[in-house]
Protein backbone atom coordinates (compact mmCIF):
# COMPACT_ATOMS: atom_id res chain seq x y z
CA UNK A 1 0.00 0.00 0.00
CA UNK A 2 1.38 3.09 -0.84
CA UNK A 3 2.76 6.07 1.22
CA UNK A 4 -0.17 9.02 1.75
CA UNK A 5 1.39 12.26 2.18
CA UNK A 6 0.23 14.17 4.94
CA UNK A 7 0.60 17.36 6.86
CA UNK A 8 1.24 17.63 11.01
CA UNK A 9 0.94 21.07 12.29
CA UNK A 10 2.94 21.35 15.55
CA UNK A 11 3.79 25.15 17.79
CA UNK A 12 3.10 26.70 14.57
CA UNK A 13 5.20 25.11 12.04
CA UNK A 14 3.65 22.52 9.65
CA UNK A 15 6.06 19.27 8.35
CA UNK A 16 5.24 17.41 5.61
CA UNK A 17 5.21 13.64 6.33
CA UNK A 18 4.55 10.13 4.49
CA UNK A 19 2.11 7.81 6.26
CA UNK A 20 2.34 4.12 5.54
CA UNK A 21 -0.70 2.45 5.99
CA UNK A 22 1.24 -0.59 6.67
CA UNK A 23 2.51 0.76 10.02
CA UNK A 24 1.63 1.64 13.80
CA UNK A 25 1.06 4.65 15.43
CA UNK A 26 4.71 4.00 16.79
CA UNK A 27 6.33 4.18 13.83
CA UNK A 28 4.69 7.34 12.90
CA UNK A 29 5.39 8.89 16.51
CA UNK A 30 9.21 7.84 15.39
CA UNK A 31 8.46 9.58 12.36
CA UNK A 32 7.69 13.05 14.36
CA UNK A 33 10.47 12.59 16.68
CA UNK A 34 12.95 13.02 13.84
CA UNK A 35 11.68 16.47 12.62
CA UNK A 36 10.25 18.38 15.85
CA UNK A 37 12.39 16.84 18.78
CA UNK A 38 10.08 15.45 20.88
CA UNK A 39 9.80 11.85 22.11
CA UNK A 40 7.03 9.86 21.08
CA UNK A 41 6.17 9.29 24.71
CA UNK A 42 5.45 13.08 25.09
CA UNK A 43 3.45 13.78 21.51
CA UNK A 44 -0.20 13.84 21.91
CA UNK A 45 -1.36 13.46 18.19
CA UNK A 46 -5.08 14.44 17.74
CA UNK A 47 -7.50 12.23 15.31
CA UNK A 48 -10.98 11.34 14.92
CA UNK A 49 -12.32 9.95 18.03
CA UNK A 50 -9.39 10.92 20.40
CA UNK A 51 -5.53 10.51 20.46
CA UNK A 52 -3.17 8.55 18.30
CA UNK A 53 -2.33 5.66 20.14
CA UNK A 54 0.93 3.59 19.92
CA UNK A 55 -1.05 0.46 18.59
CA UNK A 56 -3.25 1.88 16.08
CA UNK A 57 -3.38 0.34 12.63
CA UNK A 58 -2.61 3.43 10.79
CA UNK A 59 -4.50 2.46 8.07
CA UNK A 60 -7.59 2.38 10.20
CA UNK A 61 -7.29 6.43 10.58
CA UNK A 62 -8.32 6.30 6.61
CA UNK A 63 -6.25 9.35 6.06
CA UNK A 64 -6.50 11.25 2.59
CA UNK A 65 -3.93 12.87 0.59
CA UNK A 66 -2.65 16.18 2.03
CA UNK A 67 -4.93 15.70 5.17
CA UNK A 68 -3.42 18.31 8.35
CA UNK A 69 -3.13 16.21 11.60
CA UNK A 70 -2.89 18.42 14.57
CA UNK A 71 0.20 17.50 17.40
CA UNK A 72 0.67 18.79 21.06
CA UNK A 73 3.88 18.13 23.17
CA UNK A 74 7.32 19.27 23.64
CA UNK A 75 10.83 17.74 23.98
CA UNK A 76 11.86 16.99 27.11
CA UNK A 77 15.10 19.33 26.97
CA UNK A 78 12.81 22.04 26.34
CA UNK A 79 14.29 22.35 22.90
CA UNK A 80 12.53 22.10 19.36
CA UNK A 81 15.18 20.77 17.59
CA UNK A 82 17.22 17.16 17.76
CA UNK A 83 20.91 18.21 18.11
CA UNK A 84 23.34 14.91 17.39
CA UNK A 85 26.88 15.65 19.15
CA UNK A 86 30.07 14.02 18.69
CA UNK A 87 30.73 11.52 21.63
CA UNK A 88 32.20 13.24 24.16
CA UNK A 89 34.44 10.63 25.17
CA UNK A 90 36.35 8.29 22.62
CA UNK A 91 34.60 4.94 22.20
CA UNK A 92 36.98 2.10 22.94
CA UNK A 93 36.64 -1.05 21.73
CA UNK A 94 36.92 -4.43 24.14
CA UNK A 95 40.04 -5.25 21.63
CA UNK A 96 41.60 -2.04 22.39
CA UNK A 97 41.70 -2.27 25.83
CA UNK A 98 44.24 -2.87 28.48
CA UNK A 99 43.70 -5.18 31.08
CA UNK A 100 42.79 -3.54 33.75
CA UNK A 101 40.25 -0.96 31.66
CA UNK A 102 38.27 -4.54 30.11
CA UNK A 103 38.23 -5.05 34.53
CA UNK A 104 36.61 -2.42 35.17
CA UNK A 105 33.57 -2.60 33.00
CA UNK A 106 30.91 -2.60 34.63
CA UNK A 107 29.71 -6.44 34.45
CA UNK A 108 32.90 -7.50 33.51
CA UNK A 109 34.25 -11.34 35.09
CA UNK A 110 35.59 -10.39 38.54
CA UNK A 111 38.66 -11.36 39.51
CA UNK A 112 39.60 -14.65 41.40
CA UNK A 113 42.25 -15.64 43.71
CA UNK A 114 45.00 -17.78 43.58
CA UNK A 115 45.38 -20.94 46.30
CA UNK A 116 48.53 -20.63 47.96
CA UNK A 117 48.43 -23.76 49.41
CA UNK A 118 45.29 -24.54 51.82
CA UNK A 119 44.06 -21.00 51.54
CA UNK A 120 40.81 -22.06 50.17
CA UNK A 121 39.57 -20.54 53.65
CA UNK A 122 40.94 -17.01 53.11
CA UNK A 123 39.71 -17.07 49.57
CA UNK A 124 36.09 -17.47 50.31
CA UNK A 125 36.25 -14.78 52.63
CA UNK A 126 37.65 -11.94 50.67
CA UNK A 127 35.85 -12.65 47.92
CA UNK A 128 32.31 -12.05 50.11
CA UNK A 129 33.84 -9.27 51.71
CA UNK A 130 34.33 -7.50 48.95
CA UNK A 131 31.29 -7.82 47.75
CA UNK A 132 30.30 -4.56 50.57
CA UNK A 133 30.63 -1.41 48.78
CA UNK A 134 30.46 1.00 51.27
CA UNK A 135 33.60 -1.55 52.78
CA UNK A 136 35.51 -0.84 49.49
CA UNK A 137 35.08 2.89 49.31
CA UNK A 138 36.04 3.52 53.06
CA UNK A 139 39.20 1.45 52.16
CA UNK A 140 40.34 3.70 49.27
CA UNK A 141 40.49 7.07 51.85
CA UNK A 142 42.38 4.49 54.23
CA UNK A 143 46.23 5.43 55.04
CA UNK A 144 48.27 3.82 56.94
CA UNK A 145 50.87 4.01 59.21
CA UNK A 146 53.48 6.19 57.48
CA UNK A 147 56.34 4.30 56.20
CA UNK A 148 59.17 4.03 53.43
CA UNK A 149 57.37 1.47 51.34
CA UNK A 150 60.13 1.42 48.66
CA UNK A 151 62.53 -1.34 48.44
CA UNK A 152 65.37 -0.39 46.13
CA UNK A 153 63.48 1.60 43.80
CA UNK A 154 61.11 -1.26 42.64
CA UNK A 155 57.58 -1.21 42.83
CA UNK A 156 56.31 -3.78 44.75
CA UNK A 157 52.31 -3.18 44.00
CA UNK A 158 52.63 -4.60 40.81
CA UNK A 159 53.92 -8.16 41.89
CA UNK A 160 51.01 -8.20 44.70
CA UNK A 161 53.68 -7.05 47.10
CA UNK A 162 53.01 -3.48 47.48
CA UNK A 163 52.88 -2.32 51.23
CA UNK A 164 55.50 -5.13 52.58
CA UNK A 165 57.16 -3.03 54.47
CA UNK A 166 54.13 -1.16 56.30
CA UNK A 167 55.11 -3.17 59.30
CA UNK A 168 52.52 -5.65 57.82
CA UNK A 169 49.15 -3.17 57.91
CA UNK A 170 45.97 -6.04 57.68
CA UNK A 171 43.94 -3.16 56.46
CA UNK A 172 46.42 -1.66 54.32
CA UNK A 173 46.99 -4.58 52.96
CA UNK A 174 43.50 -5.17 52.30
CA UNK A 175 42.83 -1.95 50.54
CA UNK A 176 45.98 -2.76 47.98
CA UNK A 177 44.45 -6.63 47.16
CA UNK A 178 41.16 -5.03 46.25
CA UNK A 179 42.53 -2.11 44.04
CA UNK A 180 44.84 -5.17 42.43
CA UNK A 181 42.12 -7.04 41.77
CA UNK A 182 39.80 -4.94 40.46
CA UNK A 183 42.38 -4.41 37.76
CA UNK A 184 42.48 -7.99 36.53
CA UNK A 185 40.54 -10.93 35.37
CA UNK A 186 43.08 -13.24 35.92
CA UNK A 187 43.38 -15.43 39.31
CA UNK A 188 45.75 -13.11 41.51
CA UNK A 189 47.87 -14.32 44.72
CA UNK A 190 47.28 -12.43 47.87
CA UNK A 191 50.01 -12.94 49.43
CA UNK A 192 50.86 -9.50 51.15
CA UNK A 193 47.57 -9.68 53.19
CA UNK A 194 48.55 -13.71 53.66
CA UNK A 195 52.03 -12.60 55.26
CA UNK A 196 50.24 -10.10 57.11
CA UNK A 197 47.78 -12.11 58.29
CA UNK A 198 49.59 -14.82 59.58
CA UNK A 199 52.41 -12.41 61.64
CA UNK A 200 49.00 -10.70 63.10
CA UNK A 201 47.76 -14.61 63.75
CA UNK A 202 49.82 -17.39 63.68
CA UNK A 203 47.52 -19.02 64.33
CA UNK A 204 46.95 -19.21 60.64
CA UNK A 205 50.94 -20.19 60.23
CA UNK A 206 50.52 -23.68 61.47
CA UNK A 207 51.64 -26.36 59.53
CA UNK A 208 50.20 -29.64 58.42
CA UNK A 209 50.28 -32.84 60.24
CA UNK A 210 52.23 -34.17 57.28
CA UNK A 211 54.66 -31.75 58.21
CA UNK A 212 54.15 -30.24 53.95
CA UNK A 213 52.92 -26.87 53.56
CA UNK A 214 50.27 -25.02 55.80
CA UNK A 215 47.44 -26.77 57.48
CA UNK A 216 43.46 -26.24 56.39
CA UNK A 217 41.93 -23.50 58.19
CA UNK A 218 38.23 -22.61 59.31
CA UNK A 219 37.30 -19.58 57.25
CA UNK A 220 34.58 -18.36 60.13
CA UNK A 221 37.78 -17.82 62.32
CA UNK A 222 39.57 -15.94 59.38
CA UNK A 223 36.05 -13.85 59.10
CA UNK A 224 36.12 -13.03 62.97
CA UNK A 225 39.79 -12.18 62.81
CA UNK A 226 39.65 -9.96 59.80
CA UNK A 227 36.41 -8.14 61.00
CA UNK A 228 37.81 -7.55 64.32
CA UNK A 229 41.25 -5.85 62.47
CA UNK A 230 38.85 -3.56 60.26
CA UNK A 231 36.89 -2.95 64.11
CA UNK A 232 40.18 -1.84 64.92
CA UNK A 233 41.33 0.59 62.09
CA UNK A 234 39.01 1.35 59.63
CA UNK A 235 37.55 4.38 60.80
CA UNK A 236 34.63 7.16 59.62
CA UNK A 237 34.00 10.21 60.24
CA UNK A 238 31.01 10.60 61.94
CA UNK A 239 28.82 14.32 61.69
CA UNK A 240 25.83 15.45 63.83
CA UNK A 241 22.14 15.02 61.94
CA UNK A 242 20.67 18.02 60.34
CA UNK A 243 17.81 19.63 62.57
CA UNK A 244 18.79 17.99 65.73
CA UNK A 245 20.44 21.56 67.54
CA UNK A 246 23.82 19.71 67.47
CA UNK A 247 25.59 21.07 64.17
CA UNK A 248 27.75 23.00 66.00
CA UNK A 249 29.23 19.87 67.32
CA UNK A 250 32.33 18.23 66.70
CA UNK A 251 32.85 15.57 64.07
CA UNK A 252 33.83 12.60 65.48
CA UNK A 253 35.19 9.03 64.28
CA UNK A 254 33.58 5.92 64.61
CA UNK A 255 34.21 2.64 63.64
CA UNK A 256 33.14 1.38 60.37
CA UNK A 257 32.89 -1.92 61.32
CA UNK A 258 30.13 -0.52 64.25
CA UNK A 259 28.46 1.81 62.17
CA UNK A 260 27.47 -1.14 58.85
CA UNK A 261 28.41 -4.63 60.65
CA UNK A 262 27.60 -4.38 64.60
CA UNK A 263 24.21 -4.95 66.66
CA UNK A 264 23.24 -4.55 70.00
CA UNK A 265 21.35 -7.07 72.13
CA UNK A 266 19.43 -6.15 75.37
CA UNK A 267 20.11 -8.63 77.88
CA UNK A 268 17.95 -10.64 81.01
CA UNK A 269 19.61 -12.77 83.22
CA UNK A 270 17.74 -14.78 86.03
CA UNK A 271 18.68 -17.78 88.17
CA UNK A 272 16.76 -20.86 87.75
CA UNK A 273 16.46 -21.74 91.33
CA UNK A 274 13.12 -20.35 92.59
CA UNK A 275 14.88 -20.56 96.04
CA UNK A 276 17.28 -17.74 94.70
CA UNK A 277 14.29 -15.24 93.41
CA UNK A 278 12.41 -16.08 96.50
CA UNK A 279 15.52 -14.82 98.60
CA UNK A 280 15.52 -11.31 96.78
CA UNK A 281 17.85 -11.89 93.96
CA UNK A 282 17.25 -9.59 91.48
CA UNK A 283 17.10 -9.95 87.43
CA UNK A 284 20.39 -8.37 85.80
CA UNK A 285 19.64 -6.49 82.40
CA UNK A 286 22.87 -5.73 80.20
CA UNK A 287 23.61 -4.76 77.14
CA UNK A 288 26.05 -6.59 74.73
CA UNK A 289 27.70 -5.79 70.75
CA UNK A 290 27.38 -8.57 68.36
CA UNK A 291 29.34 -9.22 65.03
CA UNK A 292 27.09 -11.86 64.19
CA UNK A 293 24.53 -13.86 64.60
CA UNK A 294 24.69 -17.86 65.95
CA UNK A 295 22.67 -20.26 64.00
CA UNK A 296 23.47 -23.69 66.67
CA UNK A 297 22.70 -26.52 64.97
CA UNK A 298 20.88 -29.52 66.48
CA UNK A 299 18.58 -32.66 66.02
CA UNK A 300 15.44 -30.33 65.70
CA UNK A 301 16.58 -27.52 63.60
CA UNK A 302 15.40 -27.51 60.04
CA UNK A 303 15.48 -23.95 59.03
CA UNK A 304 17.81 -20.85 59.77
CA UNK A 305 15.00 -19.40 62.40
CA UNK A 306 15.06 -22.26 64.42
CA UNK A 307 19.54 -22.01 64.77
CA UNK A 308 19.23 -18.25 65.44
CA UNK A 309 16.17 -18.69 67.60
CA UNK A 310 17.80 -21.12 70.23
CA UNK A 311 20.70 -18.95 69.78
CA UNK A 312 19.19 -16.42 71.59
CA UNK A 313 19.13 -17.95 74.82
CA UNK A 314 21.94 -19.46 76.53
CA UNK A 315 22.38 -21.66 80.14
CA UNK A 316 25.13 -20.03 82.72
CA UNK A 317 26.43 -21.81 85.53
CA UNK A 318 27.86 -19.18 88.26
CA UNK A 319 28.27 -18.10 91.83
CA UNK A 320 25.12 -16.96 93.14
CA UNK A 321 25.60 -14.22 95.57
CA UNK A 322 22.23 -14.50 97.23
CA UNK A 323 22.35 -18.90 97.44
CA UNK A 324 26.56 -18.47 98.32
CA UNK A 325 26.53 -21.48 96.32
CA UNK A 326 26.70 -22.02 91.97
CA UNK A 327 23.29 -22.26 90.07
CA UNK A 328 22.16 -22.05 87.04
CA UNK A 329 21.00 -19.04 85.33
CA UNK A 330 19.13 -18.68 81.88
CA UNK A 331 20.05 -15.14 79.81
CA UNK A 332 17.86 -14.00 77.10
CA UNK A 333 18.63 -12.53 74.44
CA UNK A 334 16.65 -9.56 72.12
CA UNK A 335 18.02 -7.45 69.39
CA UNK A 336 17.81 -3.68 70.41
CA UNK A 337 20.02 -2.58 67.09
CA UNK A 338 20.00 -4.20 63.75
CA UNK A 339 22.76 -3.38 61.56
CA UNK A 340 23.02 -2.82 57.44
CA UNK A 341 25.22 -5.78 57.34
CA UNK A 342 23.83 -9.02 58.88
CA UNK A 343 26.65 -11.83 59.20
CA UNK A 344 24.70 -15.21 60.31
CA UNK A 345 27.40 -17.98 61.38
CA UNK A 346 25.88 -21.58 60.67
CA UNK A 347 27.83 -23.73 63.80
CA UNK A 348 28.27 -26.82 62.20
CA UNK A 349 32.15 -27.80 63.47
CA UNK A 350 32.56 -29.01 66.83
CA UNK A 351 35.19 -30.41 69.01
CA UNK A 352 35.81 -34.31 68.81
CA UNK A 353 37.96 -35.80 71.63
CA UNK A 354 38.21 -38.94 70.31
CA UNK A 355 38.94 -37.75 66.61
CA UNK A 356 40.60 -35.11 67.79
CA UNK A 357 39.90 -32.42 65.59
CA UNK A 358 36.68 -30.00 64.59
CA UNK A 359 33.95 -32.33 62.99
CA UNK A 360 30.80 -31.05 60.96
CA UNK A 361 27.35 -31.53 61.42
CA UNK A 362 26.41 -32.52 57.98
CA UNK A 363 22.48 -32.06 58.86
CA UNK A 364 20.88 -29.78 56.44
CA UNK A 365 19.11 -26.09 57.75
CA UNK A 366 17.51 -24.14 54.59
CA UNK A 367 18.09 -20.54 54.74
CA UNK A 368 15.74 -18.25 52.87
CA UNK A 369 16.40 -15.39 50.15
CA UNK A 370 14.91 -12.50 52.45
CA UNK A 371 15.48 -12.81 55.89
CA UNK A 372 12.93 -11.37 58.50
CA UNK A 373 14.31 -10.76 61.63
CA UNK A 374 11.68 -8.64 63.50
CA UNK A 375 10.74 -11.71 65.68
CA UNK A 376 13.88 -11.65 67.16
CA UNK A 377 13.69 -8.03 68.50
CA UNK A 378 12.75 -6.22 71.35
CA UNK A 379 9.53 -4.84 71.49
CA UNK A 380 10.75 -1.10 70.99
CA UNK A 381 12.04 -1.61 67.92
CA UNK A 382 9.62 -3.92 66.84
CA UNK A 383 7.13 -1.24 66.72
CA UNK A 384 9.64 0.65 64.67
CA UNK A 385 10.29 -1.75 61.85
CA UNK A 386 6.76 -3.15 61.86
CA UNK A 387 5.28 -0.46 60.67
CA UNK A 388 7.66 -0.12 57.34
CA UNK A 389 8.50 -4.28 56.98
CA UNK A 390 3.97 -4.53 56.32
CA UNK A 391 4.69 -1.15 53.86
CA UNK A 392 7.13 -2.86 52.18
CA UNK A 393 5.19 -5.96 51.82
CA UNK A 394 2.02 -4.11 50.73
CA UNK A 395 4.09 -2.11 47.81
CA UNK A 396 5.16 -5.33 46.58
CA UNK A 397 1.87 -6.88 46.35
CA UNK A 398 0.07 -3.66 44.56
CA UNK A 399 3.45 -4.12 42.00
CA UNK A 400 2.84 -7.83 41.30
CA UNK A 401 -1.55 -7.39 40.92
CA UNK A 402 0.02 -4.45 38.45
CA UNK A 403 2.16 -6.69 36.27
CA UNK A 404 -0.19 -9.50 36.84
CA UNK A 405 -2.65 -7.09 35.32
CA UNK A 406 -0.01 -5.87 32.18
CA UNK A 407 0.27 -9.67 31.09
CA UNK A 408 -3.54 -10.04 30.98
CA UNK A 409 -4.00 -6.93 29.00
CA UNK A 410 -1.22 -7.89 26.41
CA UNK A 411 -2.51 -11.24 26.62
CA UNK A 412 -6.51 -10.04 25.65
CA UNK A 413 -5.00 -7.57 23.26
CA UNK A 414 -3.04 -10.11 21.11
CA UNK A 415 -6.22 -12.42 20.76
CA UNK A 416 -7.79 -9.41 19.66
CA UNK A 417 -5.50 -8.69 16.92
CA UNK A 418 -5.20 -12.62 15.74
CA UNK A 419 -8.87 -12.34 15.66
CA UNK A 420 -8.88 -9.76 13.69
CA UNK A 421 -6.21 -10.53 11.03
CA UNK A 422 -7.69 -14.11 10.76
CA UNK A 423 -11.13 -12.00 9.53
CA UNK A 424 -9.32 -9.77 7.21
CA UNK A 425 -7.32 -12.63 5.50
CA UNK A 426 -10.89 -14.22 5.36
CA UNK A 427 -11.83 -11.09 3.60
CA UNK A 428 -14.76 -10.12 6.74
CA UNK A 429 -14.22 -7.13 9.04
CA UNK A 430 -15.73 -6.52 11.87
CA UNK A 431 -18.35 -3.52 11.77
CA UNK A 432 -18.24 -1.16 14.49
CA UNK A 433 -20.82 -1.84 17.37
CA UNK A 434 -22.72 1.59 18.49
CA UNK A 435 -24.87 2.00 21.64
CA UNK A 436 -28.26 1.30 19.76
CA UNK A 437 -26.97 -2.47 18.70
CA UNK A 438 -25.89 -3.09 22.11
CA UNK A 439 -29.80 -1.95 23.53
CA UNK A 440 -31.15 -3.99 20.98
CA UNK A 441 -28.87 -7.37 21.18
CA UNK A 442 -29.78 -6.88 24.62
CA UNK A 443 -34.02 -7.07 24.54
CA UNK A 444 -34.21 -9.58 21.29
CA UNK A 445 -31.79 -11.94 22.94
CA UNK A 446 -30.85 -11.42 26.72
CA UNK A 447 -27.15 -10.76 25.99
CA UNK A 448 -24.49 -8.94 28.15
CA UNK A 449 -23.83 -5.77 26.37
CA UNK A 450 -20.83 -5.61 25.41
CA UNK A 451 -18.34 -2.53 25.97
CA UNK A 452 -15.41 -0.91 23.70
CA UNK A 453 -12.12 -2.25 24.93
CA UNK A 454 -9.30 0.66 25.19
CA UNK A 455 -5.66 -1.02 25.77
CA UNK A 456 -3.28 0.96 27.39
CA UNK A 457 0.03 1.53 25.77
CA UNK A 458 3.56 0.52 27.21
CA UNK A 459 4.20 4.16 27.50
CA UNK A 460 1.24 4.94 29.68
CA UNK A 461 1.80 1.87 31.91
CA UNK A 462 5.08 3.05 32.51
CA UNK A 463 4.11 6.34 33.41
CA UNK A 464 1.46 5.09 35.44
CA UNK A 465 3.76 2.74 37.01
CA UNK A 466 6.90 5.84 37.96
CA UNK A 467 3.81 8.15 39.57
CA UNK A 468 2.79 5.10 41.89
CA UNK A 469 6.21 4.46 42.95
CA UNK A 470 6.91 8.21 43.53
CA UNK A 471 4.29 7.98 45.62
CA UNK A 472 4.53 4.82 47.59
CA UNK A 473 8.32 6.03 48.11
CA UNK A 474 7.17 8.98 49.80
CA UNK A 475 4.79 7.21 52.16
CA UNK A 476 7.16 4.71 52.87
CA UNK A 477 10.12 7.11 54.10
CA UNK A 478 7.33 8.87 55.90
CA UNK A 479 7.14 6.16 57.77
CA UNK A 480 10.60 5.14 58.93
CA UNK A 481 11.03 5.79 62.75
CA UNK A 482 13.46 9.19 62.63
CA UNK A 483 15.51 7.98 65.07
CA UNK A 484 16.24 4.80 62.86
CA UNK A 485 16.31 7.32 59.89
CA UNK A 486 19.82 9.07 61.27
CA UNK A 487 21.25 5.81 61.72
CA UNK A 488 22.85 5.16 58.48
CA UNK A 489 24.29 1.97 59.11
CA UNK A 490 21.21 0.39 60.50
CA UNK A 491 18.64 -1.91 59.25
CA UNK A 492 14.80 0.35 59.44
CA UNK A 493 12.98 -2.63 58.35
CA UNK A 494 13.75 -5.40 59.94
CA UNK A 495 14.16 -7.44 56.63
CA UNK A 496 17.38 -8.55 55.10
CA UNK A 497 18.45 -9.61 51.45
CA UNK A 498 20.90 -12.31 50.82
CA UNK A 499 24.22 -11.17 49.25
CA UNK A 500 27.06 -13.57 49.77
CA UNK A 501 27.68 -17.06 50.62
CA UNK A 502 30.33 -18.96 52.43
CA UNK A 503 30.24 -23.06 51.48
CA UNK A 504 32.44 -25.65 53.13
CA UNK A 505 32.82 -29.29 51.39
CA UNK A 506 33.63 -32.07 53.39
CA UNK A 507 33.61 -33.62 56.84
CA UNK A 508 36.14 -31.34 59.42
CA UNK A 509 36.88 -27.96 59.29
CA UNK A 510 40.66 -29.40 59.39
CA UNK A 511 40.37 -30.63 56.13
CA UNK A 512 37.84 -30.40 52.81
CA UNK A 513 37.57 -27.03 50.64
CA UNK A 514 36.11 -23.88 50.89
CA UNK A 515 34.43 -21.61 47.98
CA UNK A 516 32.04 -18.39 47.93
CA UNK A 517 28.93 -16.72 46.44
CA UNK A 518 28.13 -13.42 45.61
CA UNK A 519 24.86 -12.31 44.19
CA UNK A 520 25.02 -10.37 40.81
CA UNK A 521 24.92 -6.34 40.93
CA UNK A 522 22.63 -5.02 38.68
CA UNK A 523 24.13 -2.87 35.67
CA UNK A 524 25.22 0.43 36.57
CA UNK A 525 23.40 3.24 34.37
CA UNK A 526 25.87 5.94 33.46
CA UNK A 527 23.04 8.22 32.84
CA UNK A 528 21.14 8.42 36.29
CA UNK A 529 24.23 7.08 38.45
CA UNK A 530 21.87 3.62 39.20
CA UNK A 531 21.62 0.38 39.17
CA UNK A 532 19.39 -1.49 37.15
CA UNK A 533 17.32 -4.27 37.79
CA UNK A 534 19.57 -7.67 38.37
CA UNK A 535 18.72 -10.52 36.33
CA UNK A 536 19.39 -12.87 40.08
CA UNK A 537 22.11 -14.43 39.27
CA UNK A 538 25.48 -15.29 41.05
CA UNK A 539 29.20 -15.52 40.81
CA UNK A 540 31.07 -18.72 42.15
CA UNK A 541 34.36 -18.14 43.88
CA UNK A 542 36.16 -21.24 43.62
CA UNK A 543 39.81 -19.97 43.73
CA UNK A 544 41.01 -18.48 40.89
CA UNK A 545 38.28 -20.34 39.01
CA UNK A 546 35.13 -17.78 38.84
CA UNK A 547 31.78 -18.98 37.22
CA UNK A 548 28.11 -17.33 36.86
CA UNK A 549 25.11 -19.54 38.24
CA UNK A 550 21.90 -19.92 38.16
CA UNK A 551 19.27 -18.91 41.76
CA UNK A 552 18.69 -22.22 41.84
CA UNK A 553 22.13 -23.12 42.86
CA UNK A 554 21.78 -21.28 46.28
CA UNK A 555 18.87 -23.57 47.21
CA UNK A 556 21.86 -27.07 47.06
CA UNK A 557 23.79 -25.15 49.85
CA UNK A 558 21.62 -25.97 52.97
CA UNK A 559 23.93 -29.33 53.41
CA UNK A 560 22.67 -32.67 54.30
CA UNK A 561 26.04 -34.51 53.54
CA UNK A 562 29.75 -33.46 52.54
CA UNK A 563 28.90 -31.48 49.90
CA UNK A 564 28.75 -27.86 49.77
CA UNK A 565 26.94 -26.27 52.60
CA UNK A 566 26.73 -22.99 53.62
CA UNK A 567 28.90 -21.60 56.36
CA UNK A 568 28.27 -17.83 56.75
CA UNK A 569 25.86 -15.99 55.21
CA UNK A 570 26.14 -12.33 54.40
CA UNK A 571 22.62 -10.63 54.82
CA UNK A 572 22.31 -6.67 53.60
CA UNK A 573 19.20 -4.39 54.39
CA UNK A 574 16.43 -4.36 51.72
CA UNK A 575 17.07 -1.08 50.51
CA UNK A 576 14.70 1.72 51.47
CA UNK A 577 13.59 5.33 49.80
CA UNK A 578 16.11 7.78 51.62
CA UNK A 579 15.68 11.59 51.76
CA UNK A 580 17.80 12.41 48.37
CA UNK A 581 15.32 9.96 46.54
CA UNK A 582 12.24 11.53 48.10
CA UNK A 583 13.21 15.64 47.34
CA UNK A 584 13.86 14.39 43.48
Amino acid sequence: MAAIPVTVKHQGKRYAVDLDPTSTGETFKYQLYSLTGVEPERQKILVKGGQLKDDTDLASLKAKSGQTFMMMGTPATGDGAVTIERPKDKVLFLEDMTAAEAAKIDGALPAGLQNLGNTCYLNSTLQTLRSISELQAQLTEYSAPSADSSTSGVNLSQFGLGGISQSMDLTASLRDLYKQMSETQEGFPPLVFLAALRELFPQFAQRSRTGQGYAQQDAEEAWSQIISQLRQKLKIKEYPAKGTGAETQKSHDISFIDKYFAGRFETVTECDDQSAREAGEEIVEGQDVFLKLDCHINKDTNHLRDGILAGLEEKIEKTSPVLGREAVYTKKFRIARLPKYLTVHFVRFFWKREAQKKAKIMRKVTFPPELDVVEFCTENLRSQLVPVRDKVREIRKDEEDVTRARKRQKTAHKHEEDRQAELKAQGRMDTPVTDKDHKDDKKTDGDTEMMDVTYKTDAEYEAERTTSIIAAKKELFSMIDPALAEDEGANKSGVYELRGIVTHQGASADSGHYTSYVKKQGILDPKTGKRKEEDGKWWWFNDDKVSEVEAEKIDTLSGGGESHSALILLYRAIELPTAEEVKE
